[in-house]
């Protein structure tokens, strides 16, 4: 793949500046559509990297992206939510560091499509039972599943829609529910063993560029309608289900 640049294994300076490119691309779309940044950062680095360094590369550039949100948006973050939201999350880390997954990915894959589905378009699934037992056990999900899948944001994105009544405190509140999940993965990877410091001067370009990113992003969100807004977030999130449905089903065989 190159030499090294800054001395990060297999990357040469034009991998490194389109990596870097990548990350402020993926994070405005995500910011303005409200869905899906993550996910296609993560499809970029899957090309390049391989999984023991792909999921903890693109969880390090996650958080520091979704902290740059928060520091941008912390007004219109909804707090009450967070907190049983965190415990899950914190749970769901050490639970997916200490145990071994049999699961295959396509299961995995199908299963959080089903959810996004449900979620999505019978809104009382979105909004079930006690709101604090909701997201602890959201939490709990997300960041189980995430240090296995890496992206589940889409997992978490229909239940904090169906909870904020505004676009900006939905991408506010998401940025500091993510932060949360990629915290939680950071210390079940830490706890598991995994180090990739050799890659802490791309993972710092590629936070500098999502920095940076976020607040053209934000910009551009205070233009955006809310009712457009809620229709594309609703658009993408369910064409991404059925991608995850069809990669399900190639991997089960049904085609």
């Amino acid at each position: 793949m190159g030499s090294e640049f800054l001395g990060v294994p297999d990357v040469g300076v034009w991998l490194f500046a389109g990596l870097a490119a990548a990350s402020f691309v993926t994070t405005f779309c995500g910011v303005v559509t409200g869905a899906a940044g993550g996910l296609l950062l993560l499809a970029i680095l899957a090309t390049i990297f391989p999984p023991v360094v792909l999921i903890p590369l693109h969880t390090l550039v996650q958080l520091g992206s979704n902290m740059g949100r928060i520091a941008l948006m912390r007004s219109h973050i909804l707090t009450p939510i967070l907190l049983p939201f965190a415990i899950g999350s914190i749970i769901g880390g050490i639970a997916g560091a200490q145990l071994f997954v049999t699961l295959p990915a396509g299961l995995l894959q199908g299963i959080i499509a089903t959810f996004i589905l449900f979620a999505l378009w019978i809104p009382k699934v979105g909004k079930f039972g006690p709101e604090r037992g909701r997201f602890a056990l959201l939490g709990f999900a997300s960041t189980f599943l995430g240090v296995f899948v890496s992206a589940t944001g889409t997992l978490v994105t229909p239940f904090l829609a169906s909870a904020t009544p505004d676009r900006r405190n939905y991408v506010a509140t998401f940025g500091a529910a993510m932060a949360i999940v990629h915290t939680s993965k950071v210390m079940a990877f830490a706890l598991a063993g995994v180090a990739i410091g050799a890659y802490l001067p791309l993972i710092a370009a590629m936070i500098g560029t999502t920095f940076l990113a976020t607040w053209l992003g934000r910009m551009t969100l205070d233009r955006v309608p809310e009712r457009l807004f809620r229709i594309v977030l609703k658009t993408i999130l369910t064409l991404l289900a059925l991608r995850l449905l069809w990669v399900a089903a190639r991997a089960a065989e049904i085609f």
